[in-house]
């Protein structure tokens, strides 16, 4: 068993500014990474170790790596992958940016634009908050949703049922 395996990943629930109108000022997520399993300086992760704790598949991390979405990763003397800490945090954000909806050929753009520089943080604010847009109308879009099917309970809630149906 690895040390990925036997240590648990915390589920993290959305923190309330997370809806808020406008972003922390300081631009810092409302909830934090799960913790790394090893520390900094130790933390030299295989491809079967980062899929176990990712819930990626090792083929998902290949193509990740192959489209340009992650950065290069480090190889061992042999050839092997070699993850390190700040490759779990990017692949957690990537996970957070696929959950929004965000397209596969926008998340690679906006990882272009990390490797580019600090020239580039206009333009990645701009797709973020483009992104952040859609999430909050999609959460609209669900929360009305969510009152119909909560009206819908309810009428079959306060229906009696037929005599014929009752279990």
């Amino acid at each position: 068993m690895t040390v990925i395996e036997s240590t648990p990943v915390p589920v993290r629930r959305p923190h309330p500014a997370a809806r808020s109108e406008g972003a922390p000022a300081d631009g810092v997520c409302a909830a934090a990474p799960p913790a790394h399993p090893r520390p900094d300086g130790r933390d030299r992760y295989t491809i079967s170790e980062v899929a176990a704790w990712t819930g990626l598949t090792a083929h998902t991390l290949r193509w990740y790596e192959r489209i340009g979405l992650m950065p290069h990763v480090d190889r061992s003397h042999t050839g092997q992958r070699r993850f390190t800490n700040r490759d779990l945090d990017w692949l957690v954000f990537v996970g957070k940016l696929r959950l929004t909806g965000m397209p596969v050929a926008a998340m690679v753009r906006y990882a272009e634009l990390v490797r580019a520089g600090a020239s580039t943080v206009d333009e990645r604010r701009e797709l973020l908050e483009t992104t952040r847009r859609d999430v909050l109308a999609r959460i609209d879009e669900l929360t009305d949703t969510l009152a119909v099917l909560d009206h819908k309970i309810g009428v079959y809630g306060a229906r009696q049922p037929a005599p014929d149906l009752a279990p």
